[in-house]
């Protein structure tokens, strides 16, 4: 025996050179209470197993399990644990599809740990039940890892269920596992305290998508149907094709409840925000809360944007709610109006007044789109709150005669539909001036955006949607605080003014 050269390793290992091949041997210097030894038992293979791994970890190897012998009647006798070094790898060939050429291809040579290495552990199951340690080959032919770079080797790396807790937390605020893995090299102290590798994060977050895999919207609808068991409060309602496939999914909780209670006279929605890896719109009912922030009160998954999967989606609005809003405020969707129509009866439909004031842009060109009379014109006359219908009208008649306008057609189909989206035909409903276009709806599906991606799967979005919630809600009792604690600073002397600073929050006063 002679030991090692090396000043770094000298207590790592022994070197024994053959004198006969001139080949290198070395055997690992480990605590004898680690080291395995002919005649230990163990009360299972597994355990037998975990015991030579701290070996190997400390000695600076990998091992893995191999070949296992029967006997007659089927029960397994014996069981080898070897290095993972052990045997040579085979490069495979593969077909290259073609006729004419029947070749085998192999493929490119990309290296192998494999160096027929033979330090092995045999074990035995006698008849108590236990397995025996009979042979016990210390021996490799290759050197070991520095202790520094033992976190490399496979068996030091772990997603355990911390890591695993982690990961998932994250992946609620949208944060994948790389991001997550570089995190937690941070908060551990460096790569090597980790306890496990970038591929190993991403390959516990494919693993768990594919345990997800084709049960997701089955584990979703049975999750929201557990939490409405729970929850009295909680409404879920959903849909499922002909195809057995889910084609709508609704959704609303208690706190969502009292908030449209309070602050549901108006509300928009909009469906253009795909938040999944199944193109399932999103649709959030949003409305204003008494900070001017919005409040979501409810949500929906829909598969198809048709009359008919609106229809369904407003009747369980109505029925969770137990009413309709005074207005409701969308784009120009012809299936979202229908469906409206026929379903909130009670409520004034409000086009966004943001989309056809961009379609006007492009209506009238970008000569008249340009001029500054006609801009200044159009509007103090449309986004005036506070002219009359019949102001308006005036106005408007003005307009199109001093710009030659009076055949337009697409001008005279909005001036047909002014009840639907003009201020001025909005006087007699309380608080329709706080939302007159679906830009709270678009603000909403950025707000989501945040913290969602179109690449998730349902379970994910649900998390998603939940933390979403949460800082919304968080964000609505801080403004709330604000209010109560903090008072504004007063601009005169009127007595008007100190009312108002106590009547009003502080973000609205």
């Amino acid at each position: 025996m002679s030991s090692s050269n090396s000043a770094d390793n000298i207590s790592k290992w022994e070197e024994r050179v053959c004198i006969n091949s001139g080949r290198k041997f070395f055997k690992p210097k480990v605590s004898g209470s680690i080291t395995p030894a002919v005649g230990m038992f163990f009360k299972s293979f597994d355990e037998a197993f975990a015991f030579y791994q701290r070996y190997a970890l400390a000695a600076g190897f990998s091992a893995r399990k191999n070949t296992s012998w029967k006997n007659g009647d089927g029960l397994v006798k014996i069981r080898y644990i070897v290095c993972s070094k052990e045997g040579f790898h085979v490069s495979k060939e593969i077909d290259s599809g073609s006729v004419e050429n029947s070749k085998k291809i192999v493929r490119r040579n990309r290296g192998s740990k494999r160096v027929g290495c033979n330090a092995h552990v045999k074990l035995i199951l006698e008849n108590n039940n236990m397995y025996k340690i009979y042979y016990f080959e210390e021996e490799h032919n290759h050197i070991f890892v520095e202790d520094e770079d033992i976190h490399f080797l496979p068996a030091a790396r772990s997603i355990d269920y911390v890591k695993e807790s982690f990961i998932s937390g994250l992946s609620a605020i949208n944060i994948g596992p790389v991001k997550a893995f570089n995190i937690m090299k941070t908060m551990y102290g460096g790569f090597g305290e980790v306890g496990a590798s970038k591929v190993d994060c991403k390959n516990y977050r494919r693993d768990l998508n594919l345990y997800i895999g084709e049960y997701d919207a089955e584990m979703v609808v049975r999750r929201l149907i557990r939490k409405k068991e729970c929850c009295p409060g909680f409404t879920c309602d959903y849909v499922i094709g002909e195809d057995r496939r889910l084609k709508g999914l609704f959704w609303a909780d208690e706190q969502s409840k009292k908030n449209y209670t309070v602050f549901g006279d108006i509300f928009g929605f909009d469906a253009t925000y795909k938040s999944n890896k199944y193109d399932l719109v999103f649709v959030p009912f949003t409305g204003i809360d008494n900070h001017y922030r919005n409040v979501t009160f409810g949500g929906a998954l829909l598969g198809s944007e048709t009359a008919d999967s609106y229809r369904w989606l407003l009747r369980c609005f109505v029925n969770a709610f137990g009413s309709e809003p005074k207005v409701v405020v969308t784009d120009q969707d012809a299936a979202m109006k229908r469906a409206i129509k026929d379903v909130l009866s009670r409520s004034r439909h409000r086009l966004c007044m943001w989309h056809i004031w961009e379609k006007l842009k492009t209506k009238v060109g970008p000569v008249l789109s340009a001029n500054t009379d006609f801009n200044t014109r159009m509007t103090h006359v449309v986004w005036n709150d506070t002219i009359s219908p019949e102001d308006f009208e005036t106005e408007w008649h003005s307009i199109m005669s001093t710009f030659g306008l009076e055949n337009h057609e697409w001008l005279k189909d909005m001036y047909d539909l002014r009840f639907d989206w003009i201020p001025a035909y909005y006087h007699g409903e309380d608080l329709a001036g706080l939302m007159r276009t679906t830009s709270r709806c678009e603000s909403e599906n950025y707000f989501f955006g945040q913290i969602c991606n179109p690449r998730c799967t349902l379970v994910e979005f649900f998390t998603h949607f939940e933390t979403a919630m949460d800082i919304q809600r968080h964000e609505h009792r801080r403004n709330d605080h604000d209010t109560r604690y903090i008072e504004s600073k007063p601009w005169s002397d009127f007595v008007l003014e100190k009312q108002a600073s106590e009547i009003y929050t502080k973000n609205n006063f």
